[in-house]
């Protein structure tokens, strides 16, 4: 028997050989991975992790045998994987059977994907112009000492808060409940939002964060910021180069005779909202001092 099977530009002629009885029509391991283009180590990574099982398994031999049909389910694993899901997430996709929540999954990912492009193409800004400095001056470091520090009290703030575990790329999934508390709780925002960070140790998938939105309304905030101490600076750029911001201020605690005496945190000002390319918007970078 011949089966004639069309992938991209390849055609393949795969002769199925007639196995024991009871395993007719089926392919073997080998034969299935040259047809899906999947090496037999991944084959037997997805059936342990319960992705992707053989139909068969002789029970005497060991031999894994697959059924023509999961070839489409193979194509369907590697178009998601090209698509960016993880195979957690693959593994969830084949298990739902309501055309709405495949949705649901699929256009987040489209929007995963939109955000890493503009993430990749403010990189590759970046990058331009770190070249282009460095091709001036020869300092490659010269990004960091732009800016200026000094000690000033942060501003009082009535604001609305989420303090959650999330990852650094998650904060649009986080401010989301925030921004709808708005309309229903009647509150003025006053347009300046930010940032706190917990945790002592960093992590960009997972961290203690709270996000939080200025509102006008003292009565209706969940808290209160009081005006601190903080050694203070102001980042201008995209998000993803903020951090650059750290060094110098924690520089400056340390030469002029300051300790750190709270979580940092972060307000930003002028941001996408006010349609300003990423190398406009501006970010306040706090860290609350004492003197030693």
């Amino acid at each position: 028997m011949t089966l004639l099977l069309g992938q991209g530009l390849h055609w393949y002629q795969i002769r199925i050989t007639k196995l024991r009885k009871g395993e007719e029509n089926m392919l073997q391991i080998g034969e299935f991975s040259r047809i899906c283009q999947v090496s037999v180590k991944t084959l037997h990574h997805y059936d342990r992790i319960g992705l992707l099982a053989p139909a068969k398994v002789d029970a005497l031999t060991g031999y894994r045998y697959y059924e023509a049909e999961q070839i489409d389910v193979m194509n369907y694993i590697q178009r998601l994987k090209r698509y960016g899901f993880s195979l957690e997430e693959i593994q969830k996709l084949l298990t739902l059977s309501e055309d709405r929540e495949i949705l649901t999954m699929l256009r987040q990912q489209k929007e995963k994907i939109k955000w890493e492009q503009q993430e990749r193409a403010l990189i590759l800004n970046e990058l331009q112009t770190h070249i282009s400095v460095f091709e001036r001056t020869g300092d490659m470091m010269t990004y960091q000492k732009g800016y200026k520090v000094e000690v000033k009290n942060s501003p009082a703030m009535n604001v609305l808060t989420n303090r959650a575990v999330m990852g650094v790329d998650e904060f649009g999934k986080y401010y989301s409940p925030l921004f709808e508390r708005v309309p229903k709780e009647r509150v003025t925002p006053t347009g300046i939002n930010g940032s706190r960070y917990y945790d002592k140790e960093f992590d960009r998938e997972s961290s203690d964060i709270e996000l939080f939105i200025g509102i006008k309304e003292k009565d209706k905030a969940d808290e209160g910021m009081e005006p601190c101490l903080c050694a203070m600076t102001l980042h201008r750029g995209s998000y993803s180069t903020r951090t650059q911001a750290n060094g110098p201020v924690v520089s400056w605690i340390m030469e002029n005779g300051y300790e750190m005496a709270g979580e940092p945190f972060e307000l930003y000002l002028r941001t996408q909202f006010d349609t300003l390319s990423p190398e406009d918007w501006e970010t306040e970078v706090y860290f609350p001092v004492r003197r030693k």
